[in-house]
C-alpha cells in the first residue's frame, strides 16, 4: 500500500552524533537516484530529504536536518554551505584607514575533500549533473553513460582516511542546507578550556540566543512539511550534549505533541585524553541523559559499541565479519550508521511504511520507554544461497550483537521486538529444493521470507509480540566509507566460498546486508539497575562536587536517580521478579 510522504526532521546534537549522522546521510545519498527513468525504490528518500533550488535554478536534495556542534568542529566546512552562495560583495567596504593583514595558512583537505572540490568546480561529473544538465552533442551523439561512470569512478576510488579524519566534516559527501549547521560558540571542540563536559552545562545552553536559533531553524523545516510524522534525534550521551538534548526533546514534546520523537543516545567506545574523573563525568551524563531523554521521547535507544556505561566496561562489541578499530570514531560510527540505516527503515519505506508513533507504541509499553538495539553487521549470508540456508547456520545463537551495551535475556523473555532484514537483493528468500527432496530444516519448507524470519526468531522468543520487515535493497557503501570488512566478505557484502588469500587485496565492499532488532525485554531492567547501582555507590558531593556546580541541583539529581530505579522496575518479568546479576542485592523492595 502506497503512503503519502510523511516527512521526518533529524536533529544531530554533539560531535559523535554528527560522526554517525554523516555516515548515515552518506548512505542515504548513495540510494538517491537522479535518473527520472529509474523506477522508484523501496525507500522513500523524500521522507528525510528536501528538494530545493539554487540561485542558478539547479535542483538540490539536502537533508531535512539540524546539526549542532561546538566552535572549532567544522574545520574546512563552511557553516552556511555553498549551494546558495551568491558570492561575497566587497563594495560595502568603505574603511580608508590603515589596515594590518594577518595571513593564516588554510587547513589542508584530505584527498576525498579535494576530489569533492573538483566536483563542485565541474572537473568531475556526478550522476545528478549527468541527468539534470543539457547533454552536449558530439559525433557519437550524447555523452555516454560509460563516460559518466569513468568520471564517477574518480570519486569512488578507495580512500584511506583513517589518519586524516579529525572531525565529521572530513568525510561528509553531500551538501547541506544553509539552515542546517548550528555552532555553539560558548564552548570549544578542541583544547581543554571551555569544554561542554557536564549535563548541567548542556541544560543551561538551551536558553537565550541558542534557543532562538534552534526554534528559527525548526520552524523553517517544519513549515515546509505537509505530513510531518516526527523527529529522529541523535544525541551524544556522555558529555554536556546529554543535557542539551534533554531540553531539546522536552521542547519538541511540548511544541509538537502527537508527533513521534525517536531518540538515539550515541556514545563512542573511548574518548581521547580521558582521565578517571572524565570517565566519571561520562557515566553521570549517561545516567542523567538516559532518564531525561526517555521521559521526553516516544522511545529512547542507546547506541554504542562500548561494553557498558560503567567505569570499567567490558570489551567493545566484536562482529565476526568486521575488522574495525573500536578506538577510531571514524570506524565505530560507520558500524552504528549501518545498523541505524536498518533500524530506521520502518518509517522510511515507500510502501507499507509504519509511522514513527506506531513503531514507538509497539515497543514502549507500560512505561518501558528505553529499548535496546542489536545488529548483524553485515548479515552472514553466503553468496548464491537462500535465507533458510543462512538462518539454519545460526541455530545455536542469533546472528546479531549488542548495539546498546545490553546483553539479551537469553531465556526467550521479551515484551516486544521489531526486526528488520535489508539487503538480500539477488539472493533467494525461500528454498529451491527439487520436488520430492525432504527439506533439511523446517525453515526450508516455508513459502515466504516473512514466514521464514518469523519462525526463526520465534524459535528463540516463542511468546514475544513480533513485528518485522524485509527490504531487498542493501545499504550502498560509497566513498569514503571505511573498508572494515573481513577477507571472507565479497563485493556485495555476502560471504565468499573462497575467501581472499591472506596478504591479497580483497575486493572493495560496495553494499552490505544488515539485520537488526529493537527489543524491550527484562534484560534492560538488569542494565538500568546496574547503572543505578554504579552511580549510587559513591557520594557525588564528595567525589565530583564540580559536576553539580552548574546544575542540576542536588535534589534534582537524587530525584533522577530515583526515576532510574523506578524505570528499571518497569522491566520486571511476568513472575513479578526482576532479572539481576548474581552480585546484586534485592534492595528494591
Amino acid at each position: 500500500m502506497s503512503n503519502p510522504c510523511r516527512e521526518v526532521i533529524t536533529l544531530q546534537l554533539g560531535h559523535y552524533s554528527n560522526f554517525v549522522g554523516t555516515h548515515w546521510w552518506n548512505l542515504q545519498d548513495a540510494s538517491l537516484s537522479y535518473d527520472p527513468e529509474t523506477p522508484p525504490g523501496e525507500i522513500q528518500s523524500d521522507v528525510v530529504f528536501r528538494e530545493g533550488q539554487t540561485l542558478g535554478g539547479h535542483v538540490t536534495h539536502t537533508p531535512r536536518l539540524i546539526a549542532m556542534d561546538l566552535k572549532g568542529s567544522l574545520r574546512t566546512l563552511r557553516q552556511e554551505g555553498c549551494l546558495y552562495d551568491p558570492g561575497k560583495d566587497t563594495s560595502a567596504v568603505t574603511w580608508d584607514g590603515s589596515l594590518m593583514m594577518h595571513e593564516e595558512s588554510p587547513l589542508v583537505k584530505n584527498s576525498f575533500l579535494e576530489d569533492l572540490e573538483k566536483l563542485d568546480k565541474g572537473e568531475i561529473m556526478t550522476e545528478a549533473d549527468f541527468y539534470s544538465s543539457p547533454k552536449p552533442h558530439c559525433s557519437a551523439g550524447a555523452v555516454s553513460v560509460n563516460t559518466v561512470n569513468s568520471q564517477l569512478a574518480r570519486v569512488q576510488k578507495a580512500y584511506r582516511l583513517e589518519g586524516s579524519v579529525k572531525v565529521w566534516s572530513d568525510f561528509l559527501r553531500i551538501h547541506l542546507h544553509p539552515r542546517t549547521i548550528s555552532v555553539i560558540h560558548q564552548y570549544n571542540h578542541d583544547g581543554e578550556a571551555h569544554r561542554l563536559e557536564t549535563f548541567g552545562q548542556g541544560e543551561a545552553l538551551l536558553q537565550g540566543s541558542v534557543l532562538e536559533d534552534l526554534e528559527d531553524r525548526l520552524h523553517f523545516f517544519v513549515e515546509e512539511c505537509d505530513y510531518l510524522q516526527g523527529f529522529q534525534v541523535l544525541c551524544d550521551l556522555a558529555d554536556g550534549f546529554a543535557g542539551l538534548g534533554s531540553k531539546v526533546t522536552e521542547m519538541l514534546q511540548d511544541s509538537y505533541g502527537g508527533r513521534g520523537i525517536l531518540t538515539w543516545g550515541l556514545a563512542p567506545v573511548s574518548h581521547p585524553n580521558s582521565t578517571p574523573m572524565k570517565d566519571l563525568y561520562h557515566m553521570l551524563n549517561c545516567m542523567l541523559g538516559t532518564v531525561n531523554l526517555a521521559n521526553h521521547s516516544s522511545f529512547f535507544c542507546p547506541l554504542t559499541l562500548r561494553g557498558g556505561f560503567g567505569r570499567r566496561p567490558s570489551s567493545p562489541t566484536a562482529f565476526p565479519l568486521l575488522t574495525y578499530d573500536p578506538s577510531l570514531w571514524f570506524h565505530s560510527s560507520a558500524v552504528l550508521a549501518l545498523a541505524l540505516d536498518a533500524l530506521t527503515l520502518p518509517y522510511r519505506l515507500r510502501n507499507n511504511s509504519i509511522p514513527m508513533w506506531q513503531v514507538a507504541d509497539t515497543l514502549a509499553v507500560s512505561g518501558r520507554k528505553v529499548v535496546a538495539a542489536y545488529g548483524a553487521v553485515p548479515f552472514p549470508m553466503m553468496h548464491g544461497s537462500s535465507l533458510p540456508d543462512a538462518l539454519s547456520a545460526c541455530t545455536d545463537s542469533l546472528p546479531w550483537k549488542p548495539l546498546s551495551a545490553c546483553s539479551e535475556s537469553g531465556d526467550g523473555r521479551c515484551y516486544g521486538q521489531w526486526a528488520t532484514l535489508k539487503g538480500f537483493e539477488g539472493q533467494r528468500l525461500i528454498s529451491s529444493l527439487a520436488p520430492g527432496i525432504k527439506p533439511p530444516t523446517h525453515l526450508h519448507s516455508l513459502n515466504s521470507g516473512e514466514d521464514i524470519l518469523t519462525s526463526y526468531i520465534r524459535s528463540f522468543y516463542p511468546t514475544t509480540p513480533l513485528a518485522l520487515q524485509l527490504v531487498s535493497s542493501p545499504s550502498k557503501l560509497t566513498a569514503p566509507f571505511p573498508q572494515i570488512f573481513s577477507q571472507s566478505v565479497g563485493a556485495q557484502g555476502f560471504l565468499q566460498c573462497q575467501p581472499s588469500p591472506p596478504g591479497s587485496r580483497a575486493p572493495a565492499v560496495s553494499s552490505a546486508p544488515v539485520m537488526t532488532s529493537l527489543q524491550s525485554s527484562p534484560a534492560l531492567g538488569l542494565w538500568l539497575s546496574e547503572l543505578h547501582r554504579g552511580i549510587s555507590s559513591f557520594d557525588i558531593r564528595r567525589v565530583a562536587p564540580s559536576f553539580l556546580s552548574q546544575g542540576p541541583e542536588m535534589a534534582d539529581y537524587e530525584e533522577t536517580l530515583e526515576q532510574l530505579r523506578q524505570l528499571s522496575r518497569c522491566y520486571r518479568d511476568d513472575s513479578g521478579g526482576v532479572m539481576r546479576s548474581s552480585s546484586e542485592e534485592d534492595d528494591d523492595d
